[in-house]
């Protein structure tokens, strides 16, 4: 077994309540009301009734832990798996960059769930968050850039970020936890390929994540045992998954780094990679004073993960697809100044001066931001002007990176647009929502949350 491994078991094995900085215990409040409020976007909005519908065929009618969009309840593992697809269909949920990881659509999911399902506290529900995103980050991490470029790391990773946390919340031990690795990764998968197709597997990929790392957690419980070197092994998770692993990730600054707080918001509704360019646009539009028609072609200089994913996607077919569409979010930004949910809704598809401009916008590799990426994603375009002029756009800090992160009333802002998008909640119950995030730290009892 490796030492990597030992070392991060221990840690999440003796983690405490009492150990976590008020600094990282207000981000992963944070971190929750931006979870909730992408979960809530989606109510309605295809695929989520789809799983809906499997979870009422499958489980039972009512249970203890809540599925959000449609107000119901199941068991532990339906609420999970139903959660996980809504809270990533919007692409508003969190990304931590040097793990290319996703976090708050799988841990939360599954945590919550288990939580309401065990009868556990806000602090108890903090906790287990913490843990399963310190474990979930480092394990990303470890997998590096080659496993990103073939799997969905928050599908991949994600299910043992997600089995960590309801481990910590089932009280786990170091051998438990080595167990709980096993299990969880044995099941790990998700892959790219769905962007070619627009098809819906992103949210079956949060979805079983979020609900296989449950799974996982509460079978470990009863003592079904896992491979004790699930990550390492000559037949593991690196062997089978990446050609960089760097198993020195695992147990990086343990108890000293909290990975949680270098997670970033999504500003704009569409892929991460797709934000860094949309900032560096805004800058060149708004400090040279320049409207679409102005712009004769937006060359955006990139990492090679932004070309593996965006790549495949040439002309959006559907809304989530035009999400993975650089020229359809720079098309977004310079004729509407905006890519929020209601652009991508009502124009992303159908604005001919949208489309027009996706065709004058490609992608190039930058060595400068390939080499910064995972650990920064830097945003770089050359704008040409339909009057000659060489315009450069450079941001180094794209909005909501833990750099030029969001503030708390930002974060309220964002979650009340989100549960307005689809009518999901009233306004008063929104902002009874997020009093109640405001206050976990003293929560004995997570019901409300429904």
């Amino acid at each position: 077994m490796s030492a990597h491994t030992q070392q991060l078991a221990t840690f999440l094995a003796d983690l405490r309540f009492e150990q976590i900085p008020d600094a990282v215990l207000a981000r992963t409040e944070d971190l929750f009301l931006d979870w909730l409020g992408s979960a809530l976007a989606s109510q309605g909005a295809h695929p989520i009734p789809l799983f809906e519908r499997y979870a009422a065929q499958m489980g039972p009618s009512e249970g203890r832990a809540r599925i959000l969009v449609n107000r119901g309840s199941s068991t532990a593992y339906f609420a999970a798996l139903v959660n996980g697809a809504s809270s990533h269909l919007v692409e508003q949920d969190d990304l931590h960059n040097s793990s290319v990881l996703h976090p708050a659509t799988v841990v939360f999911s599954a945590a919550l769930a288990a939580a309401q399902d065990l009868g556990k506290s806000g602090p108890d529900l903090l906790t287990a968050s913490v843990a399963g995103y310190e474990a979930g980050i480092r394990i990303g991490e470890f997998l590096g850039r080659s496993h990103y470029r073939i799997f969905h790391t928050t599908a991949t990773v994600g299910t043992l970020a997600a089995a960590v946390a309801v481990g910590k919340l089932l009280d786990f031990d170091r051998d438990q936890f080595i167990n709980l690795l096993g299990n969880a990764g044995t099941q790990a998968a998700g892959l790219w390929e769905f962007l070619r197709d627009a098809a819906d597997s992103k949210q079956l990929h949060t979805a079983k994540a979020a609900a296989d790392g449950l799974l996982a957690a509460y079978l470990t419980k009863d003592g079904l045992t896992g491979a004790k070197n699930i990550l390492e092994g000559e037949q593991g998770m690196a062997a089978g998954m990446s050609s960089d692993a760097d198993p020195t990730k695992l147990s990086d600054r343990l108890g000293s780094r909290w990975a949680l707080a270098e997670t970033s918001f999504k500003f704009h509704a569409s892929c991460r990679h797709t934000h860094p360019a949309a900032d560096a646009l805004l800058d060149v539009m708004q400090r040279e004073g320049l409207v679409a028609r102005d712009i004769a072609k937006v060359v955006t200089r990139v990492h090679q993960g932004a070309i593996d994913v965006l790549g495949r996607v040439v002309v959006p077919q559907t809304v989530h697809q035009a999400k993975f569409s650089m020229g359809t979010v720079l098309g977004l930004i310079a004729v509407h100044g905006k890519a929020q949910l209601t652009e991508f809704r009502d124009l992303a598809l159908t604005d001919p001066e949208v489309s027009a401009f996706r065709e004058k916008v490609t992608m190039e590799l930058d060595s400068e931001v390939d080499n910064a990426y995972p650990a920064r994603w830097l945003g770089r375009v050359i704008v040409t002007t339909t009057d000659g002029r060489t315009l450069k756009g450079t941001i180094d800090d794209p909005k909501g990176d833990p750099g030029n992160t969001l503030s708390r009333e930002e974060l309220e802002d964002k979650f009340r647009r989100l549960v307005a998008f689809s009518s999901a909640r009233s306004t008063d119950e929104a902002g009874e929502l997020i009093a109640r995030v405001w206050n976990l730290r003293s929560t004995r009892t997570l019901e409300q949350f429904s």
